[in-house]
Order: C-alpha cells, then sequence, then structure tokens
C-alpha cells in the first residue's frame, strides 16, 4: 500500500510509519515540526521530509491510506485535500 501519515513526527506516528515500511508498505509523511527523538527515527529510515510544512501536492489520488496525527487539525491542507480526492 502506499500511506501518506499528515503530522508524522509525532512518537507514535513516527513509530508507526518505521513499522508500516519495514512491512513493505510504501510511506510518506509531513509535519510541521519534528523534534528528537522522532527527527532521528524517521532519518534513520529515509521517512524524515525534505522540508517541514504542509504540501498538499503530497496528496495524490494513488495514496491507498492516510493516517492522521494528533496534530492534523480538519483545515490542514492537505487533509483537505484529501477529502477532496
Amino acid at each position: 500500500m502506499r500511506i501518506h501519515c499528515i503530522s508524522h513526527g509525532g512518537r507514535v506516528t513516527s513509530s508507526l510509519a518505521v513499522q508500516l515500511q519495514k512491512l513493505g508498505h510504501t510511506v510518506t509523511g509531513s509535519d510541521d515540526e519534528i523534534y528528537e527523538p522522532s527527527k532521528t527515527l524517521l532519518a534513520q529510515y529515509g521517512l524524515l521530509p525534505d522540508t517541514q510544512g504542509w504540501n498538499p501536492d503530497m496528496i495524490t489520488s494513488d495514496i491507498d491510506l492516510i493516517v492522521l496525527g494528533m496534530h492534523a487539525t480538519a483545515d490542514n491542507p492537505e487533509l483537505v485535500k484529501a477529502k477532496e480526492l
């Protein structure tokens, strides 16, 4: 599956992203700020986004699943686009 995690810098969501990748899924993610220890964990597995912030262009019709972290608000631009698709 192709999975995108909105607000994946949290401890739980970053760990989930790593586990999903280990299971063979293609995982992407975003967050407005990513702190330690999540930053190092995501970087170790190649899941740290190139830039911080929200990028609706990351949400495409070929995504099978969107995971929402704790800080994904209803007006998040990525979530808005996902709902539109």
